[in-house]
Parts: structure tokens; sequence; C-alpha cells
């Protein structure tokens, strides 16, 4: 079974590259960002803005390859991926939570 997504918007962060990027949310924690809607989904927002949080789920498009054991980093064994916050999963896909400062027209913060 081959299951496809299409992009509903893009999540721009500071971070470019992989290198310097946090590993774990704490390190992220203060850090910035937005998520930039294209237009034809810009009525799904209506009333976003009386949540505190959004939920993201998104394409871990910089990682290299995939991996179904891992070892994390500062680990001395081998885990399963399904195990640990790892981005070389099968599918590239991630998900975290944010908190919700302000929308701007198609553009959240």
């Amino acid at each position: 079974m081959k299951i496809e997504f299409e992009s509903i918007g893009t999540i721009h962060t500071p971070f470019k590259e992989l290198e310097g990027m946090p590993i774990q949310p704490t390190g992220a924690k203060g850090i910035k960002g937005k998520i930039c809607l294209k237009d034809e989904f810009k009525a799904g927002l209506k009333d976003i803005d009386g949540f505190s949080h959004l939920i993201l789920i998104y394409h871990l498009h910089k990682t290299n390859g995939n991996a179904l054991e891992v070892k994390p980093f500062m680990d001395t064994q081998t885990h399963g991926v399904f195990a640990t916050r790892s981005p070389k999963r099968p599918n590239n896909i991630g998900m975290t939570t944010v908190k919700l400062d302000k929308v701007e027209d198609d553009v959240l913060y």
C-alpha cells in the first residue's frame, strides 16, 4: 500500500542545517519559528487563534536514509528506531507540539 500526502505549508525555523540543530526539545526552548500555510488552506485557520498550542506533523526532509536500529546520541547501545527520537525513520515523518503566539493572515507564529 502506498500512501501519499501533499504539503499544506512550510515550517520556517532559524535552523538551516542539521549541524547545530537541537536533538532534544529542551535545546530549542525559546526558539521562534513560523508556519506559512498555502493559500488554498487559509480558510482552515478560522478560529485557530483560540488555541494555545499546535500539534505539527512534518516531513523530515534533511534526513539521510533510515535504519530500523539506531544508537542515540550519548548512548552506547542500539535501540529500535521506534523506541527513540531518531529522525532516521522509514517514512521520515516527525511530530511536535508548539506554542501558538499569534496568527497573521496565513502565517502562524
